[in-house]
């Protein structure tokens, strides 16, 4: 296609406002779908003439695809301190690592999603005819890994990045490509206690990460299935039904039941039934969980139903335990149906109500009016019959939970911008310094000596770099300490420690040098 000059630029830049002008107006008269369609094509096919002529070699847009961001040091800094805090939790409570692939087989993933989350799955394209999608989650591939490997007991922990095709909210910590943190337990144990673990876990990391308030919901899929049951709601149906159950943290319960009746072709009588007990939490706020379960047992024909009694005493079981871990957080919630195919008992979900009040978020412009929460932060539940879809014959119970690494990282960042509070970007802990000139050999050899002893150090890049500017640096990057070599330093054998905050100096010999620093590092 010949070039465009500037005037039949100017042209189609002038075309593409009046259809962009008539596209909205035919929009806002709700005009013929048809005639609206027709107005976009024509739009899309002026813009592509257009962005062809501009497009020159070399030139491209400078973004990171929708739904995923880059990462500053100021960030990396939140996050890694974030991420450090999950580890930690992992490996106390006995964890060992693993890693998989960061796609899979398509129909290892396929069908345990449920209805919504299938939706969410990438796929890639044929690849020497076999075809792929991109993990969604790290449950379906660890219990991929177990059946291979015929792994029939162990404690992981998993972190990588996912996956979803999903419809991004970046300021509430909602991305495509995101990382979750995953702790899970495989194997034959005693009734609920590995669900107990998994609930100190997330209480654990959760009040360290310091959210502000935060509830860990929990229901159990028998429970489900029984209220289900007792509306008159077909066991068919349960899926497709649970997702729109799961809806009800965010969504008002006329809402929910016309989508279930319209929709989904439920009747009134089945929803208001469903209603009764789903919204038992909401209708009872000051019972206690044994309470809720108790209560809940005496309504119509609920406490008759086998699979309801079974779900509500394992739930008992589990919430004496957590109260012995000292977990005050948990909620039993009867409105918790995660949608998820692959859960078998209990199941958890934590949500930070008011995680974003008073940050920058909560009063921007694109979020003005939502609830200042951000949605789950952590969530899991007990997957016994996972491992069997992979290998018939292998019976590997598990239960795990999954943190949302990238909402606790939106929350993180967002409550230290409200604070005003400075993370530190790198962790060296010595600047080596020189306020005179000729004395970059000094400086090398004392940098060296502290990297040998495993001290964080660096030094200016510069033969005869300004004292002011490495002082500077230093209190810019938060760095603790200075050593100082000048003249008289060296002709006494020995340095000047400075304490960065304090300003703080004293003459240390080069011989208790490391010694000094490392007692100094302690004390801080």
């Amino acid at each position: 296609m010949p070039a465009l000059n500037a005037e039949q630029r100017k042209a189609l830049e002038d075309e593409i406002k009046i259809l962009g002008d008539e596209i909205r107006k035919l929009k806002a008269e709700k005009a013929d779908a048809g005639v609206i369609k027709e107005r976009v094509e024509k739009m899309l096919k002026r813009k592509a003439e257009l962005g062809t002529d501009q497009q020159k070699p070399g030139k491209f847009v400078l973004k990171t695809p929708k739904g995923t961001r880059d990462y500053g040091p100021a960030q990396m800094a939140v996050r890694e301190s974030v991420l450090r805090t999950v580890t930690d939790s992992f490996k106390k409570h006995g964890a060992e690592t693993i890693d998989t692939p960061v796609f899979e087989l398509r129909d290892v993933l396929m069908g345990k999603y449920g209805e919504e989350g299938g939706k969410l799955v990438y796929d890639l394209q044929d690849q020497g005819g076999e075809l792929l999608s991109m993990r969604y989650d790290l449950t379906v591939p660890f219990a991929r890994y177990l059946a291979m490997n015929k792994v029939s007991n162990i404690k992981r922990y998993h972190i990588a990045k996912v996956y979803r095709r999903d419809q991004p909210v970046m300021t509430r910590g909602r991305y495509r490509e995101f990382y979750q943190c995953d702790f899970d337990i495989a194997g034959q144990y005693d009734l609920m206690l590995p669900e107990a673990e998994c609930l100190k876990i997330v209480d654990e990391v959760l009040s360290a990460i310091e959210i502000g308030e935060f509830f860990i919901n929990l229901n159990h899929r028998l429970i489900l299935e029984g209220m289900f049951a007792v509306s008159g709601i077909p066991a068919k149906e349960f899926k497709t039904i649970c997702s729109s159950v799961d809806k009800l943290d965010k969504t008002p319960w006329a809402e929910v039941e016309e989508e279930m009746i319209k929709e989904k072709g439920l009747t009134k009588e089945q929803t208001t039934k469903l209603g009764q007990f789903v919204r038992f939490r909401e209708l009872n706020p000051t019972l206690t969980n044994v309470e809720l379960l108790e209560q809940m047992s005496q309504l119509d024909g609920l406490g008759a139903n086998d699979k309801f009694k079974k779900g509500a005493e394992e739930l008992k079981v589990l919430i004496e335990y957590v109260d012995i871990y000292g977990v005050k957080s948990v909620r039993y919630e009867p409105s918790l149906a995660r949608g998820l195919d692959y859960y078998t008992g209990a199941i958890y979900e934590a949500v930070a109500p008011k995680a974003l009040e008073g940050t920058e978020v909560e009063k921007s412009e694109e979020t003005a009016g939502q609830p200042v929460g951000v949605g789950s932060v952590a969530a899991g539940g007990r997957y016994d019959g996972l491992v069997g879809m992979f290998a018939a014959k292998t019976n590997v119970p598990c239960v795990g939970v999954s943190f949302g690494i990238e909402r606790l990282f939106a929350i993180k960042e967002a409550r230290q911008k409200a604070a005003v509070k400075t993370f530190r970007t790198c962790e060296t802990e010595v600047f080596v310094a020189s306020p005179q000139k000729n004395l970059l050999k000094e400086r090398m050899k004392l940098v060296n000596t502290l990297w040998s002893a495993g001290i964080k150090t660096e030094m200016a890049y510069k033969a005869n770099p300004k004292g002011l500017t490495q002082f500077q640096y230093a209190e810019e990057k938060l760095i603790p300490l200075v050593v100082i070599v000048g003249e008289r330093e060296i002709q006494e054998g020995i340095v000047k420690l400075r304490d960065v905050v304090t300003r703080e100096e004293k003459d240390v010999t080069l011989d208790s040098l490391v010694t000094v620093i490392r007692e100094r590092l302690a004390a801080l």
